[in-house]
């Protein structure tokens, strides 16, 4: 019998927009564990859309097809509203599946529809669900949320493992499929606090004299709630509101319409690199009001600056958020400015908190383990596949 000997894996990622990148959750999570998985000894290519608009900071990184050492690969992508997510899975999953990997790595429900694909050509096939989709408010009665559906069926059917980034999706999956997963939350990395520079120049603001949230403009945010709460308060500091949509949508315009009586409720817009390190250095406390998410890494990095956190009692926020006191029931605008109030008052609160928050990122959420829990469930499929090729599994 010939030895199951160690080596490195080569393993495919598709599913995201672009890697490297800022722009969404799945982005910066395989921005962050890629690099990682190859620092551990793998080979790891990622499959990024076409025509994807690149941040300043990557731009020059996505001309040399290589970052810290992970293979990007571009996949063909009809660059047309609700085409591009679904063209570029389908194109990533029959490459992956001619491809020598030996992992092939789906990110979301929705491009997990092609994951047949892989699997016809006898690929061990991992799917990350990164959240429930299908009940964004943006796909609410579309054909969208009936093939993200699609997917979520597809996957629970063919994947050899499923990965859940909270506990409450991995009693979802339990419930409604009676199919296990494994659970492996996001991490974060320990981020150096920044001095107000950029902020002050592009926006006026300074240490400590502002709200902040980083999210997209998107209903299920709570983002309309968040500016109402703010406009019941009587206070100097400034609400700012980072991230933006592809395009302007019915929602944008409203929220927008709402702050206009405020000067001091500031858009800034999509941010990355040094600009976005400073937004969430410098915040007063920061706010999320969201009531649906996957595992939210906007609120595990503004604790990795030190951030206070008023959060929704959604379960991924609290299973994160460990001060219940700061915790307001979703969509409860009164409560919301009731708790953003408690702050105003209780500075030494907000001391104590910021240096909890980051004591809690660092020990809790560490990447390096994520990338070591990734792994053992990788070889864990193919160790399987060895011992049943050699007649010792039933």
């Amino acid at each position: 019998m010939r030895k199951n000997k160690e080596k490195g894996l080569k393993i495919a990622m598709l599913g995201q927009k672009e890697v490297p990148s800022r722009s969404g959750g799945i982005e910066v999570v395989l921005t962050t564990l890629c690099p990682l998985l190859v620092k551990k000894g793998n080979f790891v290519t990622c499959y990024n859309r076409s025509h994807e608009k690149s941040e300043e900071e990557y731009k020059e990184i996505q001309g040399r097809k290589e970052y810290k050492g992970v293979s990007l690969k571009k996949v063909w992508t009809l660059n047309r509203n609700g085409l591009s997510a679904v063209t570029a899975s389908f194109s990533a999953a029959i490459l992956a599946a001619i491809g020598k990997y030996d992992i092939v790595h789906f990110h979301a429900e929705g491009p997990a529809a092609a994951l047949w694909i892989p699997k016809m050509f006898g690929k061990r096939c991992v799917v990350t669900v990164h959240g429930l989709d299908w009940k964004r408010e943006k796909w609410s009665g579309t054909f969208g949320s009936k093939y993200i559906k699609f997917g979520e069926k597809v996957l629970v059917k063919y994947a050899d493992r499923i990965i859940v980034l909270s506990e409450d999706v991995q009693r979802y999956f339990k419930d409604t499929y009676h199919r296990d997963t494994v659970f492996i939350p996001n991490g974060v990395s320990k981020n150096k606090v920044r001095e107000a520079d950029l902020i002050t120049e592009k926006f006026g603001l300074e240490k400590g004299e502002y709200f902040c949230s980083v999210s997209r403009l998107t209903e299920e945010k709570g983002i309309l709630d968040l500016i109402q709460a703010y406009k019941a308060l009587d206070t100097n500091k400034k609400l700012v509101i980072v991230g933006d949509d592809s395009k302007e949508t019915p929602y944008i315009r409203k929220i927008k319409d709402s702050a206009l009586e405020s000067e001091n409720i500031i858009f800034t817009g999509f941010a990355s690199g040094k600009l976005l390190d400073e937004l969430y250095s410098n915040a007063f406390a920061y706010i999320i009001a969201s009531s649906l998410e996957g595992m939210p890494l906007s609120l595990l990095e503004a604790l990795s600056y030190g951030s206070a956190v008023i959060g929704s009692n959604i379960p991924e926020i609290t299973e994160v958020i460990e001060d219940k006191e700061l915790i307001f029931t979703v969509g409860n605008v009164e409560e919301l400015s009731q708790k953003m109030k408690m702050l105003l008052d209780n500075p030494e609160l907000v001391a104590r908190m910021r240096k909890s928050s980051i004591e809690l990122v660092t020990q809790k959420y560490n990447w390096d383990e994520v990338a070591d829990k990734t792994l053992e469930l990788y070889k864990g499929i193919k160790k399987y596949e060895y011992n049943s090729k050699e007649g010792n599994v039933d």
